[in-house]
């Protein structure tokens, strides 16, 4: 195995001190530009590679920042990733990302880990109950940055990036009330994160502001996949209710919901109007096209990293721990499959939203 390359063995390439070599590969001003050219033209062609590790250690810093996700492969955390990565990227962080699979067990894991790897921050959308962060004690109590977002805790002290999921659900139930349902049936998640349990008070208060009662058999709990779908427009079909109104907390799961109603013979909108959740690209693509609520995915993302990054940078002093919330705008995109009353309400295709992110 080759010897790896130190600044010891550039120093004596280049009859120079090992000091010099050090400065100049830091970029120090104390070093000429001419022996800096020199020292890089050398470091480069001996296949010089900075220990990072060694640096390190002596900054006391990483320069790597965690996040945890529920899951992956959801539309909406790939977004906010996207967002993040590159307010780290354009700020010298390194991301490590790792999935809880929806396990509270998994997460409690993947904070230990990422405790034990010294990350400077921790980015988290919690995976279950917000009052259950006794897990993140090690980050409190060191002062190591941390920030919930999209899902996040309610303990006072922590700061998380949301958007008002009582309003857009509100808005959303209002909006299919509007096109004349009276029977409108709720789809969400597990109802003790957070997200979830302010959507289904959004939808309560859309129904009794608008005189309609509020029914158990209405609400429907789901872990929102496309095959939930599915089975979702089976238990539609068997109500003896039939519902003329459908909102769901995620589009993917609406989508598989309509494609199932249409083979059921049951018309979108005319015979049930529906809404979903996010402006995912699955929402716009689909026939018809399906109104939604647009989650700001990259933006919830960038604001985020933005907080950690400029908290540890020292430009935000101790926001982290007086600022409980930061709300991002959101808004309902009105489309086909909800659209009943044609000459009402005209539709907006969401798409110039759909692009910023």
């Amino acid at each position: 195995m080759d010897k790896e390359v130190t600044i010891y063995d550039i120093a004596d390439r280049l009859g120079i001190s090992p000091t010099t070599v050090s400065r100049a590969l830091n970029n120090h001003k104390v070093v000429n530009e001419q022996t800096k050219q020199r020292i890089f033209k050398e470091a480069k062609e001996m296949g010089y590679r900075s220990n990072i590790f060694a640096s390190n250690l002596r900054s006391r810093r990483t320069n790597t920042i965690g996040v945890i996700v529920p899951r992956l492969n959801s539309p909406f955390q790939s977004s906010a990733i996207a967002g993040m990565e590159k307010i780290a990227n354009e700020s010298g962080f390194n991301l490590v990302i790792s999935q809880s699979l929806e396990s509270l067990e998994k997460e409690v894991a993947n904070v230990q880990m990422m405790f034990n790897s010294r990350v400077d921050g921790l980015l988290v959308s919690l995976v279950d109950d917000p009052n259950n962060i006794q897990h993140f004690r090690p980050f409190i109590d060191k002062g190591i940055p941390l920030l919930f977002y999209d899902r996040v805790a309610h303990q006072a002290g922590c700061t998380g990036v949301i958007i008002d999921n009582i309003q857009a659900a509100y808005e959303a139930t209002a909006h299919l009330i509007e096109q004349g349902c009276k029977n409108i049936v709720h789809v969400l998640g597990n109802p003790k994160i957070n997200v979830y349990a302010n959507r289904l008070k959004g939808y309560r208060y859309a129904l009794l502001d608008n005189g309609l009662p509020y029914k158990e058999e209405n609400i429907i709990y789901s872990d929102l996949s496309e095959e939930a779908g599915e089975r979702i427009a089976q238990q539609l079909v068997d109500m003896k209710d039939q519902p003329d109104g459908l909102f769901v907390s995620n589009d993917s799961c609406a989508a598989s919901c309509i494609n199932s109603l249409k083979q059921h013979g049951i018309l979108v909108p005319t015979d049930i109007a529906v809404v979903g959740f996010n402006n995912d690209m699955i929402s716009r693509l689909m026939e018809p096209k399906l109104s939604t609520i647009n989650y700001p995915g990259f933006e919830m993302g960038e604001v985020a990293m933005k907080s950690i990054v400029h908290h540890l940078s020292g430009l935000l002093g101790e926001i982290l721990q007086n600022t409980n919330t930061i709300t991002l705008r959101s808004e309902l995109i009105v489309r086909g499959s909800s659209l009943r009353k044609k000459s009402e309400v005209a539709p907006r295709d969401g798409d110039a939203a759909a692009n910023k992110r």
